[in-house]
């Protein structure tokens, strides 16, 4: 482990010395991947999402969405497009959490020339951490609890 986090951790030193150097890389151009896997009620939800309404509670999610928009917003020369997907892998199946049908199961494939994705996972473009914000907690909605 490169870190252990304690109850007494604020959000914020979690996620400026484990994630926020991760962003930056996605940033620069290279893959990144956040996950909270764990048994039921040991925090997961908390850690990455927070409490919205309280800033210094705020996750890693909308931490990240911050940090993603406030480096575009401070881009000079230099075009983004930033597109929104919700997926729910759960109990070995895998759902779009913003798809209206939630019956519908999705399958994972592999392209030589695009690697891993998620057949038919909608993606949607977001100008602002405000609009992916609004499309997790649609997203949110759908998941599966338990």
């Amino acid at each position: 482990f490169d870190s252990v986090y304690d109850w007494n951790s604020k959000q914020s030193d979690l996620y400026d010395e484990t994630f926020a150097p991760l962003v930056d890389s996605v940033l620069q151009g290279y893959n990144g991947t956040i996950l909270a896997y764990g048994q039921t009620g040991t925090g997961k939800t908390y850690t990455m999402e927070g409490l919205a309404d309280v800033p210094e509670e705020r996750g890693v999610i909308p931490n990240a969405f911050e940090h993603i928009f406030n480096h575009i917003a401070r881009s000079q020369d230099e075009t983004y497009l930033v597109r929104a997907s919700y997926l729910e892998i759960y109990q070995e199946q895998i759902r779009d959490l913003l798809s209206k049908d939630q019956s519908t199961r999705l399958e994972l494939r592999d392209r030589a020339d695009t690697g891993v994705y998620v057949k038919d996972l909608k993606a949607y473009v977001a100008k602002n951490a405000l609009e992916v914000g609004k499309a997790m907690k649609a997203g949110n909605k759908n998941r599966s609890v338990g």
